[in-house]
């Protein structure tokens, strides 16, 4: 058995910073006094900051998908006609969840490791069935093919071809690693979770709505009860929530954010920068074919082909074995792709150490591979976009 920590790569959740971890072992507290009020001001001003928004921002205790049923069930009725932009598994999974609930869903499909683009959403805007959308769902980092979407592209071209359709947007696995600005894109909705970029456990979602949003929840006929934001809204204003929430979940986000607000935006974002560069940069070196073009890469989490030939079970198992844990791919990718992910806590060194396990295991499984080469290539690429002309740090 290994005796050291994994070097956890996967797209989430994310390994956490020791203050973190300490802080979900805390004694609980009463959800409904005043030192939880304290806390779920601190968590929801320190998320606005990432959110890019003044709005009001709702805690629920659920996983990421939870949130993304949250948001249709309050912004839509059954019926409603609505555009499913999907890149992948994940906006596949939005799209479902409307359907489900009795929305009337359009898919705006990309090949799987492409992202979405503009053009294509404005010609399928100019074509829109009479009355038009009354919601359009995209995601804006999508990670089973290591993509991000140009949300605010798209979200330009929605405003100005669908003006009154509500722009929903799956947000879990980019925001707090990467820009974005709610309120200047005009997004109505915007989901993410706790288990990402944002350093903690499973079990908590955010949500940010829009005015219009908001104004939406009080029309909307989807079956809602748990998942009432006007509830969470009504709970918030005396500093609860309105049922038990994920306590442990909220210490740890509470010390995160914290820490992130110490680092900074701008650092965070280019920390994350420089170790999706190192990933790209030590993959393509060990001869793994990058799944999305540079222009669209996601910069939480790579995906690259699965080598023919390659027996990718054996192959992980060996990465476990040397305390490197990836993901492979899903839906239509399964048994096609590896990510790896590069979000939360993560730093250049870790990834470094990931190339050179990656490297080892390949040379076990009989890969051509010039040793050093993974490693090597990963560090240019980080001191690159550090716009460091010396070491590299973490």
């Amino acid at each position: 058995m290994n005796r050291f920590e994994p070097n956890l790569r996967i797209p989430g959740p994310t390994s956490l910073p020791s203050p973190v971890r300490e802080a979900g072992g805390r004694q609980m507290m009463n959800h409904r006094g005043p030192e939880f009020a304290g806390m779920l001001e601190r968590i929801t001003s320190g998320l606005r900051l990432f959110f890019g928004t003044a709005n009001e921002i709702v805690l629920l205790t659920a996983a990421g998908t939870g949130g993304l049923e949250a948001a249709i069930v309050n912004a839509l009725s059954p019926g409603d006609p609505v555009l499913a932009v999907t890149i992948g598994a994940f906006g596949e999974r939005f799209a479902k969840i409307a359907q489900v609930y009795g929305a009337a869903v359009t898919r705006l499909e990309t090949e799987w490791g492409r992202a979405a683009e503009p053009d294509d959403l404005r010609r399928t805007l100019a074509e829109a069935p009479a009355g038009g959308y009354r919601a359009i769902l995209a995601t804006h980092n999508e990670t089973s093919t290591g993509v991000q979407n140009p949300v605010e592209q798209l979200a330009t071209v929605a405003r100005e071809l669908a003006p009154d359709a509500l722009l929903l947007v799956d947000g879990i696995s980019g925001l707090g690693a990467v820009p974005l600005e709610q309120d200047r894109w005009g997004l109505d909705v915007v989901v993410s979770g706790s288990q990402k970029a944002w350093m903690a456990a499973p079990g908590m979602a955010f949500l940010s709505l829009s005015d219009r949003a908001w104004a939406a929840a009080e029309t909307a006929r989807m079956p809602r009860f748990y998942l009432d934001v006007r509830e969470a809204r009504k709970s918030a204003a005396s500093g609860q929530t309105p049922w038990t929430p994920a306590v442990a979940v909220m210490y740890q986000l509470d010390v995160a954010l914290g820490l992130m607000a110490g680092e900074g935006p701008e650092a965070i974002f280019a920390r994350h920068a420089a170790c999706a560069a190192a990933t790209r940069a030590g993959l393509a070196a060990l001869g793994f074919e990058l799944l999305a073009e540079e222009r669209v890469a996601s910069r939480t989490v790579t995906a690259a082909r699965i080598p023919d030939g390659l027996d990718w079970k054996a192959f992980n198992a060996d990465l476990a074995l040397r305390g490197l844990v990836i993901a492979g791919g899903q839906g239509r990718l399964k048994g096609k792709i590896l990510r790896v992910g590069h979000l939360g806590s993560v730093t250049v060194d870790e990834i470094l150490g990931a190339m050179g396990v990656l490297e080892v295991v390949s040379l076990l499984h009989g890969r051509s591979v010039a040793p050093g080469a993974g490693v090597a290539a990963a560090q240019r690429a980080a001191v690159e976009a550090m716009g460091l002309t010396g070491g590299v740090t973490a």
